[in-house]
């Protein structure tokens, strides 16, 4: 150990080698080890720190890569990310919503105990000498607590923002340890269900203005988990836990889950068993009037009142015209603590959607025709949650959705390069160009005159750009138009402006320029 731990320091420090053989001397007699093994293995681990690419100059070697679970976004990928967000915030402002902003780290203590068994993923900043704190987790959690601090008791609300988990990444599923969260939230007393309806509508003109494929928006309550686990006869300690098992069955087949219920969280068999047949369960508002006449969940008043409440969803969601995509469905769980009712997931089913975007076991539970290629939204009720953060526990019934934009992203950035979809990265609309020398004057007036009538526009940065470059760039970058400047437009008056797909020119006076350029890309 002494002649390794002297090697070591001598690479890492570029001592000579006379000042090491010096003090290493002394050492080397009582140890019987000579300079010349120590110089030996020294040179062996030069050796190996050349081989490995680090120099000797005390430079350390960065490694550049983004952290684990994150990622960069070309202006490519960021071009279909806007087309994406813009589609979601339109739908979110139609149903009247309005938008807050809440920091990135809350208290440590407002993110504890609100999500069951994921907690542990929560990131905790290092504690430097004040509050305690950690990154949020998710944006509804921030928006209970900012209800509660400023006493607000309604408001319909939408909020995009990264959020933050130490999870296992799996990128290319579109799961990150960073990512945005576009949630929607409706909180205040209402009657029964409208919200809840209205989340439901929202999540169907999403996914369905994105065209991403067959869908399916599985809809449960966590009033008829409850009542189900109690007359299955699940202990009342273990029904979050066993709800985080259940929650499961979207990424296990049922006797996975029933081991884990019954090996690892001390279930009964028998306990086990009745809970896989309900689970097995889905349908629509005739599935919830079954359940309503079912000798054992007639028992329970909460899931009673939880079925009552499916079966209005149901009504409303009629109206609404959304049932063709929405299923009751028992095995819906959703594992966080704060849901108190109506708990909702929407996934994509269409096989061949997203190859890379299917979960381990889907390839072995492919008995079902459609192949789930995961969850793209989810929600529900949580109308205990500003409550916990209240002083006095004043309650403020919400309910939400979280659209799953990561998820979404890779399936249709995926779909674009597959397609081998050319995407524009910019909006310009036109450039200026000079067909000769000595234009750049000129070109620089035109376009201040584009930008001051608010007209996307950019020339090239060259005194004397050749024309052919300059209709080559527009090209490339997909810019629809080209106003063309030479010295008989400029004797004549006029600007001669090309149509880039089309190739035809027309000369326009230099007074009709902006008129004709904003008519020409009205409809782009």
């Amino acid at each position: 150990m002494t002649m390794l731990a002297l090697s070591f320091a001598r690479v890492c420090s570029g001592l000579a080698p006379f000042r090491t053989v010096l003090r290493l001397q002394p050492l080397c007699s009582a140890s019987g080890i000579t300079v010349a093994q120590i110089d030996e293995e020294v040179a062996k681990l030069l050796e190996l720190k050349a081989r490995l690419g680090g120099g000797d100059d005390g430079k350390h070697q960065f490694v550049l890569k983004t952290p684990k679970g994150t990622r960069d976004y070309n202006p490519k990928q960021m071009a279909i990310r806007e087309r994406v967000f813009n589609t979601i915030t339109r739908c979110f402002k139609r149903h009247g919503a309005e938008t807050i902003d809440t920091p990135v780290f809350e208290l440590k203590e407002t993110l504890t105990g609100k999500y069951g068994e994921d907690s542990k993923l929560i990131y905790d900043l290092k504690d430097q000498g004040g509050e305690l704190l950690s990154l949020r987790y998710d944006l509804t959690v921030p928006f209970a607590r900012y209800l509660a601090m400023n006493k607000i008791t309604n408001i319909k609300r939408y909020h995009i923002a990264k959020v933050y988990r130490r999870d296992n990444p799996a990128m290319t599923r579109g799961r990150y340890r960073e990512f945005y969260q576009c949630d929607f939230d409706i909180a205040g007393q209402y009657d029964a269900m409208i919200p809840d309806a209205e989340c439901l509508k929202i999540v169907h003109e999403i996914l369905s203005e994105l065209e991403l494929g067959d869908f399916r928006i599985k809809v449960n309550d966590r009033r008829i988990l409850d009542g189900m686990f109690a007359v299955c006869g699940v202990p009342d300690d273990k029904f979050r836990t066993i709800c985080s098992t259940v929650d499961k069955l979207d990424k296990l087949p049922w006797q996975e889950v029933r081991k884990e219920m019954v090996d690892e969280k001390g279930l009964s068999e028998e306990a086990a068993d009745q809970i896989g047949e309900y689970v097995s369960l889905h349908g629509g508002m005739d599935l919830a009037e079954r359940l309503l006449q079912d000798p054992r969940m007639s028992q329970s008043k909460q899931a009673c009142a939880g079925l009552s409440d499916i079966k209005l969803l149901f009504s409303y969601l009629q109206l609404f015209q959304v049932t063709d995509k929405v299923v009751f469905d028992l095995s819906l769980a959703r594992g966080l603590d704060y849901y108190t009712g109506v708990i909702y997931e929407a996934v994509l089913t269409q096989a061949g959607v997203a190859p890379v975007a299917l979960a381990s076991n889907d390839a072995q539970n492919g008995s079902e025709e459609s192949v789930s290629v995961g969850s793209v939204a989810g929600g529900g009720r949580y109308d205990g949650l500003v409550g916990m953060f209240d002083p006095k526990n004043r309650k403020v019934p919400c309910v939400g959705v979280s659209i799953g934009i990561e998820r979404i992203f890779s399936i249709m950035e995926q779909r674009a390069e597959a397609a081998a979809e050319k995407v524009r990265t910019t909006e310009v609309q036109v450039l200026v160009a000079s067909a000769q020398k000595n234009l750049l004057e000129e070109r620089l007036r035109l376009v201040t005159e584009l930008w001051n009538a608010g007209i996307k526009a950019e020339v090239m940065y060259k005194k004397n750009p050749k024309l052919l470059s300059q209709l080559q760039l527009c090209e490339e970058m997909g810019i629809p138009l080209v106003a063309i400047l030479g010295e008989q437009e400029l004797k004549d008056g006029v600007v001669k402006l090309r149509v880039v797909v089309s190739r035809e020119e027309v000369d326009v006076p230099r007074s009709d320029l902006i008129t004709e350029i904003k008519r020409r890309t009205s409809d782009a």
